[in-house]
């Protein structure tokens, strides 16, 4: 991690909430029109989860859900036939199940007509508890008889009823209360112990005396429908047996207040609430205190005194007199490594970590962390206060960093840009996901291992292009180095060498041209050859990989090492360097041994021969130079022998193996399995990642054997494999398996995708590499890119909204960034993403930054019609009619008329304005021609109507609305009563006149208005009256 800056203030906390309520906002948006329902016994299907995806992707749809059912455990459910709107449901309060029974809009006033809401057709299923005696096939007609006689006399159509399960089925029209009354139950059916148990719940005297004698327990209104009762179990003795095994300070919370003592008394309602209902009344309650748990690694004071403190005042600690013990909290490893900074912290507990938003500290975008401990890596005792707010990001852009620390636009170019450029320029197929009335072109690689070759040349052009950018740390360049090879051996395992058609552009060593002078002039390859084929590119693969290692020990040697140096020569496959220093020196013999290394294995034969004869007569071996018989053991094929105690690198030793002791014709798989069978017996080195067989020594330190080896040993396994499946793919494809930043995946995805591209393997389960490169591209600022990748994510049958959740979540929360770069924009557009999730986005945030004009404009352009109205009522409309812009009021509204079904108080909304329009048009155009279209009964009940609309319209919007708004209805209002009372009063007959009036009353018109209206009523009256008596 990056240490950012400490400040005792809380500016830090301010900025990352604000970050945050951005996408708070889009959640509101997106889940606003879901229905509630909190009783943790209740369920609905869909689910909630399943809804608010759906609505996500497809909004409305919870305005048309098929099929709706709500139940309760053990009780059962309904199941609203059809198409049901959902949205803004409070399913607490709507749906009732009791034993037996089952209430939809208790409360009459609140029932909407019938087809309308929950009120409509649906099939019940009610769970009844039926007397074991009564299941006898000679007693269940009449039981069924009974149950059909009781669905019919409610007004129901019985369907079935259930002996085993106790359903009983039927169809009801509407709702009001069905099930079976107490005479039904007394009627011998039901079970006598739960009718009892019933009685007892259900007797509100009992329970009201019951409340006088004892205290209030929250639990007890939820025993009778608790797990033991369920189990047939006495839930009060269960309770009593779990309090004396169980201390109570371990599982309840309790405090000493003023109110420890207080008697309250509970009812009928109160057991028949949910408990989350019930909390909520409690909660809600003045005076009453709320306590929360406190965490178990806080809890590590001892208090001075007998009496437990309450739990929840740690941070008052010493105002309560609680003297502290030793706070130590986790006390990390400093042995141990993280993959951020390469050691552990020494901090205490993070209380910010552990109470989690109540300190509203936490993760932040692109890696930044906001937390109240000590900073993460350092090793000195941490002394902060936990008014300190530090603020720390994970080096996600570590990989485009120079020498110096600094970001380079170089580096973000050429390691992300340029790659993904060229991986665009590929042949890609498409794939269309409908998501709702949206629908993502899903992108997917394809290549074939003909055209393998050109990718992987394309690939190492661009890591040549970043080794040209200056200031690169040394452990960048050797990163890139490897990835240059990698891609080489790419090629070289994968390719489709057999319908290259020439070997020339294979170049291989003096071995391989040995092997195959008699086909060089032909042009096409003979099929049993192929395999020699890849050996011989293999080869010079491994040649070149381990060259600089070679020259590297090389220089450490002094001039009379001749031998040795020799040996060196040997491990690199460097025959002809060999050769000539063998001469050099005069040792002609020795030089004609070297020039058939790893040739027939004849010759091996010969020479391990003559050593086991040597050995034999007991030839001493003292007189004999050391790296000499090290040359004629590596020679005879025995590599253990030749190599003894010397420490070698993985990649030479496969290539001693390959080179000196199998067979000349071995294939590639049967050389790496015997590479992993010695690798197994513990007599080959480990295949360590690069940057720890070649890196700094305190890497190699950090590595345990099986922890991760290199990404070109993975793909020689790859190669190798035989079976379907392959087991290393998640370890091949980490971080770690080709560079020491575990953050870093820029070159790991593009080697996964041209891998799967030209069939080397399949799988579906490695989004993690998606997910990663994505973070890498948000956190540099490439949004469009980041969405490239997701859309190149592989569908998963289990997740099939996996890619719109990530795209949407991309634009939402990153919007300032790709709305502004006209590029970035132009790019996502022509990648297929919905233009409706597009301007969704932007709608969220300019009503984010208070530019709600925009922000409207947006939410209409995206067809989210409901947050379009809501904005529209709340900030836009009021504003342009105080400015007198009528026409883009007009506009706005008309233009989410068509859609106003989808409007929740579309008629106490906009549809206010459009009726202040029309009625204001009707009566300007009467006052002009003298004349109206319009009875006056009608145009009277008409402004009635619409003044009784603006009234219903302030109660239902309340708070929501400014007082501007407010004023634009008392405008409005004014306006059409200033236009009634002009028309009523030009030859208006005595009888309408008082219509007039009486209209005007009603409208919300301020005091001094309605007073100055009525006086003039008043007049108009005693004029009429003074005419009728003359």
């Amino acid at each position: 991690m990056e240490v950012g800056t400490s400040e005792p203030s809380t500016c830090s906390m301010f900025d990352m909430g604000s970050s945050l309520c951005l996408r708070s906002n889009d959640v509101d948006a997106c889940f606003q029109a879901l229905p509630v329902l909190c009783s943790p016994d209740y369920f609905m299907v869909p689910s909630l989860e399943e809804l608010g995806n759906r609505e996500s992707i497809d909004p409305g749809h919870c305005s048309r859900v098929k099929d709706f059912t709500v139940g309760r455990f053990g009780y059962g459910s309904v199941r609203f036939l059809g198409e049901t709107d959902v949205r803004w449901l409070n399913l607490d309060q709507i749906v009732k199940f009791i034993r037996h029974e089952i209430v939809v809009y208790e409360d009459e006033n609140y029932k909407p007509v019938v087809g309308h809401g929950l009120n409509k057709a649906a099939e019940v299923t009610l769970i009844l508890q039926v007397k074991s005696s009564a299941l006898k096939e000679n007693q269940m007609v009449d039981v069924v008889t009974k149950l059909r006689s009781s669905t019919e006399r409610q007004g129901a159509s019985f369907l079935s009823f259930d002996p085993l399960s106790g359903e009983w089925k039927f169809l009801v029209p509407h709702f009001s209360r069905f099930g079976l009354t107490e005479d039904d139950e007394e009627d011998n059916i039901m079970d006598e112990a739960n009718v009892t148990q019933h009685s007892r719940e259900m007797d509100e005297d009992e329970l009201s005396e019951i409340a006088e004698e004892a205290q209030f327990d929250p639990d007890d209104s939820l025993l009778p429908h608790s797990l033991p009762a369920h189990l047939g179990l006495n839930p009060i003795k269960m309770q009593e047996m779990r309090m004396l095994m169980f201390p109570a300070d371990e599982d309840a919370e309790t405090f000493e207040g003023p109110f420890s003592d207080e008697k309250l008394s509970f009812g009928k309602d109160r057991i028949r609430s949910n408990p989350h209902h019930s909390a909520q009344k409690m909660s809600n309650r003045s005076g009453l205190p709320t306590f929360r748990r406190t965490p178990m690694p806080l809890l590590e004071y001892n208090v001075a005194g007998s009496h437990s403190s309450p739990p929840g005042n740690i941070l008052m600690a010493w105002e309560n007199k609680v003297k502290r013990a030793k706070i130590e909290g986790f006390k990390l490893d400093l042995k141990c490594e993280t993959p951020i900074t390469g050691s552990h912290s020494k901090s205490i507990v993070d209380a910010g970590l552990f109470m989690g938003r109540s300190f509203r500290v936490g993760w932040g975008p692109n890696g930044v962390l906001f937390h109240t401990g000590a900073p993460v890596g350092k090793i000195d005792s941490w002394k902060g206060l936990s008014s300190v707010i530090t603020v720390e990001k994970v080096a996600i852009d570590k990989i485009v960093r120079d020498e110096n620390d600094e970001v380079k636009e170089e580096l973000v170019d050429s390691c992300f840009i340029s790659p993904l450029n060229f991986h665009k320029s590929l042949s890609h197929e498409t794939a269309e996901l409908e998501l709702g009335p949206s629908r993502l072109k899903l992108q997917k690689l394809v290549s074939d291992r003909v055209t393998l070759p050109e990718i992987c040349r394309g690939y190492i052009e661009v890591v040549e292009g970043q080794l040209d950018v200056p200031g690169l740390t040394a452990t960048s360049r050797m990163v890139l180095m490897h990835q240059v090879m990698v891609w080489e051996l790419i090629k070289v395992l994968f390719s489709a060498t057999e319908f290259s058609g020439h070997f020339k552009h294979l170049n291989v060593d003096d071995e391989e041209d040995a092997m195959h002078d008699d086909k060089e002039g032909t042009p096409d390859i003979d099929v049993e050859a192929l395999p020699l084929v890849r050996r011989a590119a293999f080869s010079h693969w491994l040649r070149e990989s381990v060259y600089h290692r070679v020259q590297d020990e090389i220089s450490c040697l002094n001039e009379s090492s001749d031998l040795e140096h020799i040996f060196l020569l040997l491990t690199g496959r460097q025959l002809d360097a060999a050769v000539e220093l063998a001469a050099f020196r005069g040792d002609v013999r020795l030089g004609c041994l070297l020039s058939q290394a790893g040739g027939s294995m004849l010759n091996r034969s010969d020479i391990s021969r003559q050593l086991d004869l040597w050995r034999m007569n007991g030839l001493d071996f003292n007189f004999v130079e050391k790296d000499r018989i090290k040359l004629y053991e590596l020679l005879s094929g025995n590599i253990q022998g030749a190599l003894g105690s010397m420490k070698l690198d993985w990649k030479r030793f496969l290539g001693l193996l390959m080179w000196y002791q199998l067979p000349p014709d071995t294939s590639l798989p049967e050389m790496f399995h015997a590479y992993e069978q010695l690798l197994e017996e513990g007599k080959a080195p480990y295949p360590v990642p690069m940057y720890i067989d070649e890196g700094p020594s305190e890497d190699s330190m950090n590595w345990t054997v099986g922890d991760r080896f290199d990404l070109a040993y993975y793909l020689m396994l790859l190669h190798g494999n035989d079976d379907n499946e392959f087991k290393y793919l998640k370890t091949m494809f980490s971080a770690f398996s080709s560079t020491h930043d575990p953050l870093d995946y820029h070159m790991i995805w593009h080697q996964r995708a041209i891998l799967e591209a030209v069939g080397a393997f399949s799988s579906n389960d490695l989004c993690i590499l998606d997910m990663s490169l994505v973070s890498q591209l948000l956190c540099l600022g490439q949004c469009h890119w980041a969405i490239y990748v997701a859309l190149h994510t592989p569908y998963h049958e289990n997740y099939p909204y996996l890619h719109a959740r990530l795209i949407r979540e991309i634009l939402f929360q990153y919007c300032e960034i790709w709305s502004t770069e006209e590029s970035q924009r132009q790019f996502i557009e022509h990648l297929g993403v919905p233009s409706s999730w597009m301007h969704e986005a932007i709608a969220v945030y300019f009503n984010y930054h208070g530019d709600h004009s925009k922000a409207l404009d947006h939410f209409l352009e995206s067809h989210n019609w409901q947050r379009a109205h809501s904005v529209f009522m709340t900030s836009v409309a009021h504003s342009l009619f105080l400015s007198g812009e009528h026409s883009e009021i007009w506009r706005l509204s008309t233009s989410m008329e068509n859609h106003k079904s989808e409007i929740a108080d579309w008629d106490l909304g906009a549809g206010i304005y459009i009726s202040f329009y029309h009625i204001k048009s009707s009566l300007q155009e009467e006052a002009a021609m003298d004349e109206s279209d319009m009875a006056p009964e009608a145009k009277h009940v008409a402004c009635k109507d619409f003044f009784g609309r603006l009234n219903e319209s302030l109660a239902v919007w309340r708070n929501r609305i400014p007082v501007d708004a407010r004023a634009t209805y008392s405008t409005m209002a004014e306006e059409i009563c200033t236009l009634l009372l002009s028309n009523g009063g030009k030859g208006s007959s005595a009888s309408e006149v008082p219509l007039s009036f009486e209209a005007v009353v009603s409208a919300p018109l301020p005091e001094d208005l309605r007073s100055c209206h009525l006086q003039e009523a008043i007049s108009l009256f005693t004029y009429f009256l003074s005419e009728t008596t003359t």
